[in-house]
């Protein structure tokens, strides 16, 4: 099947249509580039691309793309390589629509001067109302400005508005965190074990100039690149200065190892914490007139749907949410129904109708169309919904002897010893995120879950459709004082067949909840993992830990039975923990409290299906 909108009901006027209705009336001029010096005497190197032809008298508006990923290529004399392989479907997507396009090396990056001192640095921040009040006022601008961009350009399209600069009127964050602890580097409370070094080593190769390292990677490994494009009248010289100073940058495993808590600070600077390179730390600095397009996919990462999810409900402002059937990028369609890897839903024609609503102020129908859309895999179509959670139904299924799952069925326990040789894979969530270009996930999920602790329901007697966060709550004795529980769930096809649906896990040391935070609204169960919170487990006394699997919509068939899934582990993405120490995990079931899986449901399916047959 197909994540195509051609014959989806979800919208009024589908995003392909409205492309189809709306003319592209310029071409794309040339870029010019330039510095601008920020407050402190940094140098920072911008292209713009303004539409060819006869512009409104009183400008255009210009969209930012704010990237640490090079703003511009320079290239092989002679070449046809795309010299923008960061920007260019931005440029080619807006500019002849009317917008200027207006693409930044962020400080300690491309051809721009100074060092990046953090992932995401509040000194960047500053630098984006500077960059905003440079644009706004030039004069082919007509003061109003946008930005978007997938991943860490998502995220600086966030800290932009959050700058509150009067002429930020809409930003489109593309597949990007709302917090960059939980959402990106510790999911769960847990540190990942090699994406800090993977997104180190791209920026090597990208800050250093060292094109050894770029050619390994998907992206930026065309032969033909040069290194970052000089700014028009340098001869090299500046760009080769600049150069010189990003070999003075962070590097990411060493900084991301500062904040073992989601409240660390900086020993050497106490202004500085985990929440200095989070967008939802600045909240309250988004203008209420500043409209937000959240983008994700059901297979973003360990947490990117949660930020565009968290981000939706936590600011009044104009709001959209879309989530996909697609990875980090959505550069690949996940569904195991596919009619091919590549996405056939036209994203960037949906992100033009919302800026042209917002930064144009067309008549485009956006504002009577359901704020939220969602697309249901193994139902493979789009869905609407008026809010989110997009569902009001509930399930709750209870793990049971014999691994079963359905009603309460007596009192046990079951115990097994966490397996730190067990691991996911590496054709998974993760990987994109590591610039790694995955485009087959799940193949192995049948040999990947034998073994592990399961609990299965019998078959479903109608198709059931989960769409949201499903919780998991479980109580568990440990003989260690901390431990990680990975719950996984599976569709058991009819045929046999073993399909991912999502996952989710916990540190035990972050099981306590906490107050939720009016900048980091969540839907589902809300924990601060915060130094102050952590509680070590008692050896042999039970603790009770719940928490939420990543979001999803996935119709599980009549036929089909559900399981639930548990490892101590996941070797491939995650440090171990406790360190050496495998623990010994026992899992108590039996009453109408114990460990059980709720799961969000549409009302329109039965929510007893899974309790109507005694579980086998």
């Amino acid at each position: 099947m197909s994540d195509s909108d051609a014959a989806a009901t979800a919208w009024s006027v589908s995003p392909r249509r409205y492309l189809a209705n709306r003319t592209a009336t310029y071409t794309i001029a040339p870029p010019t580039s330039r510095y601008i010096t920020m407050r402190d005497g940094c140098r920072i190197a911008l292209d713009v691309y303004l539409p060819e032809g006869e512009r409104p008298a009183d400008g255009v508006p210009a969209i930012l793309i704010l990237t640490p990923y090079y703003r511009r290529f320079a290239t092989a004399e002679g070449s046809s390589a795309e010299p923008t392989p960061n920007a260019a479907r931005y440029r080619d997507e807006f500019v002849p629509y009317g917008y200027a396009l207006v693409v930044v090396d962020v400080r300690g990056s491309g051809a721009s001067f100074g060092t990046r001192d953090s992932f995401r640095s509040p000194t960047e921040r500053d630098d984006f109302f500077e960059i905003a009040e440079f644009v706004a006022n030039e004069p082919w601008c007509n003061g109003v400005l946008g930005s978007t961009g997938i991943s860490y350009l998502g995220a600086a399209s966030c800290f932009l508005a959050s700058t509150g600069h009067p002429a930020v009127k809409a930003i489109a964050p593309l597949f990007a965190v709302w917090n960059t602890w939980v959402d990106h580097q510790y999911p769960g409370g847990v540190r990942m074990n090699t994406l800090p070094a993977s997104y180190d080593r791209l920026m090597i190769g990208l800050d250093h100039d060292r094109r050894d390292i770029l050619a390994e990677t998907a992206y930026f490994g065309h032969p033909d690149y040069r290194g970052p494009a000089p700014v028009d009248g340098d001869d090299g010289t500046l760009v080769a200065e600049a150069v010189a100073e990003h070999r003075n940058n962070f590097h990411m495993p060493d900084f991301i190892g500062e904040f073992p808590f989601a409240d660390s600070r900086l020993p050497y600077d106490e202004t500085f914490g985990a929440f200095s390179f989070s967008p939802y730390h600045y909240a309250e600095g988004f203008r209420p007139d500043c409209a937000i397009y959240n983008i994700s996919g059901w297979m973003d990462g360990a947490g990117f749907a949660n930020g565009a999810i968290a981000r939706h409900l936590s600011l009044p402002n104009p709001q959209h949410l879309l989530l996909g059937p697609w990875d980090h990028g959505a550069r690949t369609n996940v569904s195991p129904w596919r009619k091919g890897q590549l996405s056939d839903f036209p994203l960037y024609a949906e992100i033009l109708r919302f800026f042209d609503t917002y930064l144009m102020g067309l008549d485009t129908g956006l504002e009577d169309e359901a704020p939220v859309h969602y697309f249901s895999l193994h139902g493979e179509e789009w869905r609407a919904a008026g809010a989110w959670p997009p569902v009001t139904g509930a399930q709750t299924l209870h793990l049971a002897a014999d691994g079963a799952l359905g009603a309460p069925n007596g009192s046990g326990s079951d115990t097994w010893k966490a397996d730190f040789n067990r691991g996911t894979g590496l054709n998974t969530r993760h990987e994109r995120l590591a610039a790694i270009n995955t485009t087959t996930y799940y193949a192995d999920w049948q040999d990947r879950i034998d073994g592990l602790a399961s609990y299965t329901t019998a078959p479903l007697d109608a198709p059931l459709e989960v769409s949201g966060h499903p919780v998991v709550e479980v109580q568990l004795t440990a003989d260690q004082g901390d431990a990680v529980l990975f719950a996984y769930l599976s569709e058991i096809e009819a045929d046999g067949s073993v399909r991912y649906v999502t996952e989710g896990h916990l540190r035990a040391l972050h099981r306590k909840m906490a107050d939720p935070d009016p900048r980091q609204v969540w839907s589902w169960p809300f924990r601060d993992y915060s130094a102050a919170n952590a509680e070590p487990l008692r050896p042999g006394e039970p603790a009770t830990l719940r928490f939420a699997l990543l979001p999803t919509s996935w119709v599980f068939s009549a036929g089909s039975r559900i399981r639930l899934s548990f490892a101590g582990a996941d070797m491939d993405h995650y440090v171990q923990l406790p360190h050496g120490r495998p623990p010994k995990i026992t899992v108590h079931y039996g009453t109408e409290a114990g460990s059980r899986l709720e799961l969000p449901v549409s009302a329109t399916t039965s929510p007893d299906a899974a309790h109507e047959k005694e579980a086998r």
